[in-house]
């Protein structure tokens, strides 16, 4: 009889980005909440059940930086419900791997194994001409594996989803994949979260300036204009394509409604506003 082995993808940023051990990265999830710049509630008790959000935005740096304005968004994913299905879209900052790069392993972080989701992770690379497997896109990534203890803090630690690493950004990719989810959601429940920081390294008041700017397409759920922004003003939105891809796929399902629920930048921690780079947690429904 043959058994398929499965492959795990063992945590890379653990003991830099958030606290590689489980106590420590624990307390920390609990101080994303908690703390100053969190929105103050746990995600406890029973999740809600309305599921309204079609897609959502969550930072990626290092927790002591986004964690906060990232619990914004997890916060209120348990408010709306657990979804049967969640794609992760990020950013390729290392320039390895495919373009579209689905990786069909399991996640291991301090908290335990969250599972690769095989009915959505196998349709998407069915259906979309320019997806594949590919975990080595994702094997020194940061983007989606920061995203992965908040997931399981939320929903617990078995909790499955796709993780797609996206280096080719160009809004024909960004629209594909968007669609091809979006038409799988016909049949399943699926939420889309995108994962980007937002303005990198200038004053705070040069980045929110851009960032507003850039976030007045994503009111009118205009993916096609905020990627076209972002490229002819050099914005350094790393994920942008990845919220392209999130904002036509929530349009596609009938979502008409943005909302930034934080925008912080790494200056309200360092205080030091000269140079920064800004967060962003919003909800598409």
């Amino acid at each position: 009889m043959y058994i398929g082995i499965v492959m795990v993808r063992m945590p890379v940023v653990a003991g830099r980005f958030y606290e590689g051990k489980e106590d420590l990265l624990q307390k920390r999830l609990e101080n994303c909440f908690l703390g100053p710049l969190g929105p103050g509630k746990l995600p406890e008790g029973a999740p809600g059940s309305t599921r309204s959000l079609k897609a959502a935005i969550a930072p990626h740096a290092g927790y002591m930086y986004s964690g906060m304005p990232a619990a914004h968004t997890f916060l209120r994913i348990f408010e709306d419900g657990i979804p049967e299905h969640i794609v992760m879209l990020g950013p390729n900052h290392t320039g390895v791997g495919a373009r579209l790069a689905v990786c069909n392993d399991d996640w291991q972080t301090p908290l335990g194994v969250a599972q690769f989701d095989s009915v959505l992770g196998d349709a998407i690379v069915r259906e979309d001409e320019y997806a594949t497997n590919d975990c080595i896109a994702h094997s020194n990534e940061h983007s989606l594996e920061v995203q992965v203890p908040f997931l399981q803090y939320a929903f617990g630690p078995g909790v499955s989803f796709v993780p797609i690493c996206v280096s080719d950004q160009s809004f024909a990719v960004c629209e594909s994949i968007g669609k091809t989810i979006a038409k799988l959601a016909d049949e399943m429940d699926i939420l889309v979260l995108a994962s980007s920081d937002f303005t990198h390294f200038e004053s705070a008041e040069s980045a929110r300036k851009k960032d507003n700017q850039a976030m007045e397409y994503l009111e009118f759920l205009d993916a096609e204009g905020f990627l076209s922004f972002v490229r002819q003003h050099r914005v350094s939105i790393c994920g942008a394509g990845p919220i392209a891809a999130a904002v036509v796929f929530a349009k596609e399902r009938g979502a008409t409604q943005f909302k930034l629920l934080k925008y912080t930048t790494s200056g309200d921690i360092t205080k030091d506003d000269s140079s920064v780079v800004a967060y962003v947690a919003a909800t598409i429904t």
